[in-house]
């Protein structure tokens, strides 16, 4: 799907548009990352009808001025004041009947993901944002006003597939990043465990994965000597050196980690 400038219409003659069905066309926006551990959603509260008060994934109307790429660019800076977020991938389109009590919308739903989202501040119609843990919106912990939690679950699972085929992996962590860093990627979006000695084989082992920076991270809070840094080499434009298909990599008898937590504390609360 590509998103194209839609300008003033011109009738033409013998052509009447009353006569097709009026619908408008919406751009939701999921953007994920991953934080203490956890793959998270930046959600909305929102603050008007209809659903208000329920959590939404941010977006909106699109102008008739505007690209599908504009639409969702502007919604999430409007709602959320997250900027600067990198590649939008246009991953699903939704227009069920009864998705929108105002009127038939279509919905072109967008994906991005990111290392973090910085400082959250609201604007538009939303009357709160946070991030909030993957797995308590698709659960029900969280109910999402619309059909959000079908998109949601359609993001994720083009996240799990894209980690097994491309270098999404690398996305989700800054220029510069630790092994572990990189692993909990993979362990928070495929909710497993990956042997930590096999991961390092896989990544490091294997040439033009990751390239040493010759520099470490900042020392923990328990000590102990910090953790290299590395970043990304090209070999992800291949793929991922990591598969949900090489059970070898896994850490037998374990799983993710699943903690609960309110999405008050899950992440970052609007200033």
């Amino acid at each position: 799907m590509v998103g194209t400038k839609t300008g003033k219409r011109k009738g033409k003659k013998g052509y009447d548009p009353s006569k097709f069905p009026v619908f408008a066309v919406t751009v939701d926006v999921v953007i994920l990352t991953i934080a203490a551990g956890r793959l998270q959603v930046l959600l909305v509260r929102r603050g008007a009808e209809p659903y208000k008060g329920r959590w939404a994934i941010p977006g909106g109307f699109k102008r008739p001025e505007e690209t599908l790429q504009e639409a969702a660019r502007r919604e999430l800076v409007e709602e959320t004041g997250v900027e600067g977020a990198g590649l939008l991938t246009q991953f699903g389109a939704y227009g069920d009947p009864g998705r929108d009590p105002r009127m038939n919308v279509v919905s072109v739903a967008h994906l991005a993901v990111l290392p973090e989202v910085g400082d959250l501040i609201t604007g538009s119609d939303a009357a709160g944002a946070f991030l909030v843990p993957v797995s308590e919106a698709l659960q029900g912990s969280v109910a999402l006003a619309f059909d959000h939690a079908r998109i949601l679950a359609d993001a994720v699972e083009r996240v799990r597939a894209d980690l097994d085929l491309t270098g999404i992996a690398t996305l989700f962590v800054g220029p510069t990043f630790t092994l572990t860093e990189l692993r909990e990627v993979y362990e928070a979006a495929w909710g497993i465990r990956l042997d930590p000695s096999n991961f390092r084989r896989r990544v490091v082992g294997e040439e033009g994965w990751v390239i040493p920076t010759r520099r470490r991270a900042r020392p923990g809070s328990t000590g102990g000597k910090p953790a290299e840094l590395f970043r990304a080499g090209r070999r992800w434009q291949q793929g991922s050196p990591v598969r949900r298909s090489r059970p070898n990599v896994l850490r037998p008898g374990s799983s993710a980690r699943e903690g609960r937590r309110s999405p008050a504390t899950a992440g970052k609360r609007l200033t």
